[in-house]
Order: C-alpha cells, then structure tokens, then sequence
C-alpha cells in the first residue's frame, strides 16, 4: 500500500534524506553508521551566504560502536556539509557523550540529556534518536532469535522472542503470535 495520491499539484522543495548501516565487525563489536542529509531544490540563501540549490545544507554523520548488548564503547560525529562552516562543524567531540549508554536502556532521554541545546547539533542529536530501533533491526536473526523455538528447526529454548510484545502486531494477545509463535500466545483479557 502506498500514500494516496496528492490532492493538488505540488512542487518538490526540500529532501531530507536518513541512512543507516548496520556492520558486524571482526571485533565482535557492531557499528551503526547513520547519516542525516538536507538538501534544497533551490538556491537559498543563509546568513553565511548563498547555497545552491541541489548542493546539501546539511551532511552529517555519526557512528556509535555497540557490544552485544547494545551498550556504547565508542561513538564519532562529524559534519561535512552545515549552514555555517567553522562554527557548526566543531561540535563533533560532543558525542563521545554517548558512551557507556545502553541504547534500550533510557537512551533517547540521556541522548537529550547530554545533548540538547548548544551542548550538541539538533541535527545529530536528532540521528541518534533513530539508532536503537535500527540496532534491533540489525541484531534481528544475526544477533537475537527471531523465531518461535517451537517451529520446526528452530533450536530449543524457554525464553520469548525478543520481539514479542514490542509492536502492536506481535502483541502476546494478538492473531499474529497465535498464528506465528502459538506457544507464546495468550488469550485476549475481555474488555
């Protein structure tokens, strides 16, 4: 399914373009390389001068290193294209502030903590709010078992896929674990 067609012609201005790579390292550490892009179809003109239309406004990065259980050992910003060069550009050291974090342990609120206001970039610090989902994401099977350990082949085991009760369709009450995982399946409390 797709977004409905626009009601009205309409003119592309702005591209806000978010990307993240998950990587397993040789370490048995992962990295999550996440960068943010901003760019204008047009010309536009900034306090520090004119930014030609199809050239970023923004081009930033930031990589946090994870053990396996998602805890930050290291993390590294940069900023290669910002709308005031010299000044936007030195923030990056800032976000060795998110080491020793642990993305699904109160990571957004000490992201914002950390880094809010001129102790980072709105921008970056908006990247790092995506991360812990994408990090799931990447352990999702390489990680973590997504799998019911009663499906044929599945090896044995008594804990919960991790994802149970994460989302709206895997909720333990829910027709999707009754069908996919069923020995995880409970009955509907009556409302």
């Amino acid at each position: 399914m797709s977004l409905s067609t626009p009601v009205s012609r309409r003119a592309l201005r702005h591209t806000r373009a978010i990307d993240v790579q998950a990587f397993a390292r040789d370490d048995g550490l992962w990295d999550l390389d996440a960068r943010i892009t901003d760019i204008k179809v047009n010309d536009t003109t900034l306090a520090s001068g004119v930014r030609p239309g199809g050239s970023p406004l923004h081009d930033l990065s930031l990589r946090i290193t994870v053990d396996l259980h998602l805890n930050i050992v290291d993390a590294e910003a940069v900023s290669d294209s910002v709308p005031y060069p010299g000044f936007c550009n030195t923030i990056g050291p800032a976000y060795k502030a998110l080491i020793g974090l642990n993305l699904m342990r109160n990571f957004r609120f000490e992201v914002k903590q950390r880094l809010a206001g001129i102790a980072g970039c709105t921008h970056i610090s908006e990247l790092a709010q995506i991360l812990p989902t994408a990090a799931v994401q990447a352990f999702a099977n390489d990680v973590w078992s997504t799998h019911d350990a009663a499906s044929p082949g599945a090896e044995s085991t008594q804990q919960k896929p991790f994802q149970l009760d994460k989302c709206h369709a895997l909720r333990t009450d829910g027709g999707a674990v009754a069908q996919f995982y069923p020995r995880w399946a409970v009955k509907p409390v009556p409302v």
